[in-house]
């Protein structure tokens, strides 16, 4: 599978191209460049700046999806061709998935006023979540 979304994204099928793959699949949720090279570096030896040219490959050729978090950091996760929704926490980083789309009108009208090929949608809600909440009220 990540073989064929290499090539098919017309890139280089490199060790170290497939062992972040794998690791952005096995993720439930979207991760940093910095949990990347923990993850990778049992397997493969890779400088940090090496992890971000590969994910900005990535990124550039729609295969993951890079979004900055309100947190100020860069998450990473592969690129399903599907929307996405999800509640975070701002505290924590807990994330919860939204599973109904309040979307879906929105695309529709896009779709019909602009002639896109709309291929996927994230959303996500900012917020705290009630365990940080009650933790907060308590300080």
């Amino acid at each position: 599978m990540i073989n064929n979304t290499l090539k098919s994204a017309n890139l280089k099928q490199t060790k170290k191209r497939i062992l972040i793959l794998s690791v952005l699949e096995a993720a439930s949720t979207p991760i940093t460049a910095e949990e990347i090279a923990e993850l990778t570096s049992k397997d493969i030896k890779m400088s940090i700046s090496t992890i971000y040219r590969a994910l900005n490959a990535l990124a550039d050729k729609n295969v993951i999806i890079k979004a900055l978090h309100q947190d100020g950091k860069t998450y990473y996760e592969i690129n399903n061709h599907t929307h996405t929704h999800s509640l975070l926490c701002t505290l924590c980083n807990e994330r919860i998935p939204i599973e109904a789309c309040p979307l879906e009108s929105l695309e529709n009208h896009l779709v019909s006023e602009t002639g896109y090929t709309i291929t996927g949608h994230n959303l996500e809600f900012f917020g705290i979540c009630p365990k940080c909440a009650a933790k907060k009220a308590k300080s």
